[in-house]
């Protein structure tokens, strides 16, 4: 078949039924990404004969004879970017960067009519990163960097170093610099909930031509673990095995293939036979805390760190300060209620991938997508019983993580059959693989009781929380303390109580996922507060400035005051303030007309600024030959924006630009140690280390000068181990309307206030706040991913999951509290990458109630769900009339 790429011919014959998608990466154009193959994304987009159209469902055959441009393609012969690329440099129109070549060749083939409407234009593509702000600026022509400049760089809106790589196309992702023969794996996944495989017969497979290799439960080493990844590997339940004769929940994987093709993977996984032993399942969490309920892990030694093996618990919290009861029983004002929180799935663009291989050195590698690369290497040396200087991890750009690549999902799999074959092996989940067996969000049941007095001042508040961890406990524990933690410690009250269990059922299993639990427990304690603000007739931002804590307070929550946190710094009055001052100045602007319903609601929310037991980053900065700066650094890009500050704060240390310093990121074998890029860390700890070793070298510059050190390059190291912590806070505020009649809900207006220390980068950091509201009112108003009573997961593509697009995200108002921390942070800087996503929910469902008098209690706050619950009120208020 000959056809045109880029302008130039090309002769080539695509396989039986191949993509247009894939064959263009067969050919180079690794800038077609793939994000769901299922035409959902646009990811994928090319131009065909110069219309836009998404190669994922475009056979590959019927572009014989025509030209096909992608986005390397996309810019002039002399190198000029196209105005839309240009656009969205200016505009940094980004985060991760993985959708955006499939935004920048959707947007340059649209024509005037389309160009009167963005957000029908574009409603084929998804960005889960950005909130869509920044793109509708760059289709706007707005630009958001400041150009290079004498001003010191801390503080400026200074552009992401690789800008032009992604919008070109040429920034390398996990999957765009395959070795030579790579051999592709297919896994094998339970078709149970829970069963045990008797026999597994894999005879056909290993017949069929070209496949490499089948493993199987007997060549999994026996060793113990948990695809979570934390500093202290303690922190989870050694309750996994790579391939487990015991399958937990449908989707688990039980074999995998490897073959010189994915079709022929893909053949011969369907090929292997497995005799399965039913056994009884359980997926209600309180059901499965039953005496006598089906045990996941009964199989598990002490040892394993499971709290109760018969109860089916992976962890426990009890904890009483004070008399709740007497709290209670002695308010003017009580209030109680059980909320729902659901499933909802990270829908990173870039699914979890992982190609693997044999260096030169006889030493395995990996290539992954993973936000934990020095962690994962570690997992993988115990695993396989190998020595640090065996194995290498490495992370090109990430297409996005939330919290579901905090987890070895891919590597361990990967590397089995690389030390097998001793050949390149890769895996690449779909995305059908990523909603039915990689993680998602722990779906929480809590039933909040709190009291105040007549003045509005708390006197008892009680938490009860049950989190489904599904059928494994990574991260359960932490996330449970987590969520019971900050929520509790946000109000002032002399009598708390939380009793809360992560449990074990035969569903998915979740894991972490922006937040970490506290936008479950948030939803439910500032709802209830609010709730208890309207029976006192008491404002709610005032209610809540009565009831949160100040500066001087002790932070009490589950136990006693957590002795590595203090309140560095304060700014959650700021934030109230500016949410209150905004929410005011938009009620003259207009509404929809009757019958709908018009009202306002705010939330608020803390975080601590870093983990428990501490988080390490070592970063080493040295002189470049020929002039400039190395600065190395070992956590990832994956759209957080850390790469950019990292700059930043070496380059304002050692008095130079940000253009002068060359970044190396996230390989083991180039850089020194870092826990990861999760819980915000990538600028406080992370950042901290590089401040700390640029101020070290310009020192040694210093004393050069003075004729002090001895001659050549100089460099130095720095290092932080986040074990002091301090605090930050969020409040959100909206004004929406709903329609009693369809259940819809418009937001009229969008604010938030966000306590971020001293913000290195504004535009980025406000790229993460609504970034993270974006995400969030996915989370409270369509994303659910539902599973059946018999563990099976029905939501299986995106178009069965409602991603925000950009019709649906409206504009934030985005306020930074003026503060400084005196105990964390390069600067006195503090994260904001996962907070602003916990005040949105309540938030939203305070403002339906101001609305409507209507307390949603269950999350998505969807628009059948509001219509139900609006005429279950109005039946109620005739049958009382």
């Amino acid at each position: 078949m000959r056809f045109r790429v880029n302008g130039e011919t090309v002769q080539v014959e695509p396989a039986a039924g191949q993509c247009l998608r894939t064959l263009l990466r067969q050919l180079g154009c690794f800038g077609v990404k793939k994000g769901c193959d299922a035409g959902d994304c646009g990811a994928c987009t090319v131009h065909v004969d110069g219309r836009p159209v998404h190669s994922c469902l475009y056979p590959a055959r019927r572009a014989a004879g025509r030209s096909v441009t992608t986005i390397e393609g996309l810019a002039g012969a002399d190198g000029a970017l196209h105005p839309v690329q240009r656009a969205f440099v200016d505009a940094q129109a980004f985060q991760c960067g993985f959708c955006t070549p499939g935004m920048v060749m959707t947007a340059a083939a649209l024509d005037d009519e389309q160009r009167q409407d963005f957000p029908r234009a574009l409603k084929g593509n998804i960005c889960r990163c950005t909130g869509y702000r920044v793109i509708d600026d760059a289709l706007h022509g707005v630009a958001n960097v400041q150009p290079p400049g004498a001003e010191a760089p801390v503080g400026q809106s200074i552009g992401a170093p690789r800008a032009t790589e992604l919008v070109t196309g040429r920034a390398e992702f996990t999957l765009d610099a395959p070795p030579a023969g790579l051999l592709h794996m297919q896994l094998v996944r339970s078709p149970h909930a829970h069963a045990r495989i008797r026999t597994i017969d894999a005879t056909a497979a290993r017949a069929l031509p070209g496949v490499e290799l089948v493993l199987t439960f007997a060549d999994s080493p026996p060793r113990r673990y948990s695809s979570a990844r934390h500093e202290h590997i303690t922190e989870d339940p050694d309750d996994t095995v790579l391939l487990d004769r015991v399958v937990r929940f449908r989707g688990q994987r039980v074999a995998a293939v490897v073959a010189d093709s994915q079709a022929s993977a893909e053949r011969a996984a369907a090929l292997v036979e497995i005799d399965y032993e039913l056994l009884a399942e359980v997926t209600d969490p309180e059901a499965a805390m039953v005496p006598g309920a089906p045990q996941l892990h009964a199989d598990k030694p002490p040892e394993a760190r499971i709290r109760e093996r018969n109860r089916n618990l992976a962890s426990e919290i009890h904890s009483h300060l004070g008399d709740v009861e007497a709290g209670l029983r002695d308010a003017y004002a009580t209030y109680e209620e059980t909320f729902e929180i659901q499933r909802i799935q990270h829908v990173h663009m870039e699914t979890h991938a992982t190609i693997g291989w044999i260096d030169d050195d006889g030493r395995l590698t990996l290539r992954t997508s993973s936000q934990t690369p020095f962690l994962t290497r570690d997992a993988l040396c115990a695993l396989f019983k190998l020595p640090p200087d065996r194995v290498r991890v490495l992370c090109g750009r990430i297409g996005g993580g939330f919290g579901g690549k905090q987890e070895m999902l891919t590597e361990d799999i990967v590397a089995l059959a690389v030390l097998r074959l001793r050949r390149p092996v890769v895996l690449e989940l779909t995305r059908e693989e990523e909603f039915t067996a990689a993680t998602t969000r722990h779906p929480m049941r809590v039933t909040v009781g709190v009291g105040a007095d007549r003045d509005g001042r708390l006197t008892a508040l009680s938490l009860r929380v049950i989190s489904n961890t599904g059928a494994y406990g990574n991260h359960g524990p932490a996330v449970l303390h987590h969520a019971c933690g900050e929520a509790l410690e946000l109000f002032r009250c002399p009598n708390k109580r939380v009793d809360a269990y992560c449990v074990y059922t035969n569903t998915v299993p979740a894991g972490a996922l922006r937040g970490y639990g506290l936008s479950q427990t948030m939803f439910a304690v500032d709802s209830a507060v609010d709730e208890l603000a309207r029976q006192l007739d008491i404002d709610p931002v005032e209610f809540r400035r009565r009831n949160v804590i100040a500066p001087g307070d002790e932070l009490v929550s589950v136990e006693d005051a957590p002795a590595d946190v203090e309140i560095g710094s304060y700014g959650l009055d700021q934030c109230l303030d500016a949410v209150q001052t905004a929410l005011a100045a938009r009620r003259a602007d207009p509404v929809p007309p009757p019958p709908w319903l018009v009202g306002e609601g705010v939330a608020v929310s803390m975080l601590h600024t870093s983990p428990p037991d501490g988080h390490r980053a070592v970063s080493r900065i040295e002189e470049r030959e020929g002039g400039g700066y190395n600065l190395h650094v070992g956590s990832p890009e994956f759209g957080n924006g850390t790469g950019t500050v990292h700059l930043q704060l070496a380059a304002q240390a050692l008095g130079t630009t940000p253009e002068r310093i060359h970044l190396v990121q996230a390989d083991t074998d180039a850089v020194s140690y870092d826990t990861g890029a999760f819980a915000s860390t990538g600028t406080v700890v992370g950042g901290g280390a590089t401040l700390q070793a640029a101020e070290r070298l310009r020192e040694l510059i210093d004393r050069r000068e003075r004729g002090s050190p001895a001659a050549g390059r100089l460099s130095a190291e720095g290092s932080s181990d986040g074990r002091r912590r301090s605090v930050l806070f969020n409040a959100h505020g909206f004004r929406v309307a709903v329609s009693p009649l369809t259940g819809e809900v418009e937001i009229l207006f969008s604010v938030h206030g966000a306590d971020a220390g001293t913000v290195i980068n504004p535009h980025q950091c406000r790229g993460q706040v609504e970034g993270a509201i974006a995400q969030a009112l996915g989370a409270a108003l369509y994303e659910d991913l539902v599973i059946g009573e018999d563990g099976i997961v029905l939501t299986r593509a995106l178009r069965e999951y409602h991603v925000p697009r950009l019709a649906d995200v409206p504009r934030s108002e985005v306020h930074f509290a003026e503060t400084r921390d005196r105990i964390v942070g390069p600067h006195g800087a503090k994260p904001m990458s996962e907070s602003p996503f916990n005040p949105v929910a309540p938030a939203l469902a305070n403002a339906i109630r101001d609305a409507t008098g209507v307390r949603f209690a269950r999350l998505p706050l969807s628009r059948d769900r509001v219509w139900a619950g609006l005429a279950a009120a109005r039946l109620v208020s005739t049958e009382l009339g």
